[in-house]
């Protein structure tokens, strides 16, 4: 796959750069895939509380404990 995309922007002459389109292709798919580990990670809407978190979706933690980082004393330890 990228081998041809390789090639199709040696071929191409002039134009929009093929470059700026690669950018914003990958730059979707990269908010479209946090936003929805986002989105799952989130308050369930109302009708999706028992539902199960799928597999693919990592658990983030938000809760920072004791003696971790975040703690706001200014001390290093």
């Amino acid at each position: 796959m990228l081998n041809l995309i390789f090639a199709v922007a040696e071929n191409a002459s002039g134009g929009f750069p093929i470059s700026f389109t690669l950018v914003y292709v990958i730059g979707f798919i990269a908010a479209v895939s946090i936003g929805s580990i986002a989105w799952y990670n989130s308050k369930r809407p109302p009708g999706w509380e028992g539902k199960d978190r799928p597999d693919v979706v990592p658990k983030v933690d938000s809760e920072v404990g004791e003696g971790e980082a975040g703690t706001g004393d200014g001390s290093a330890s």
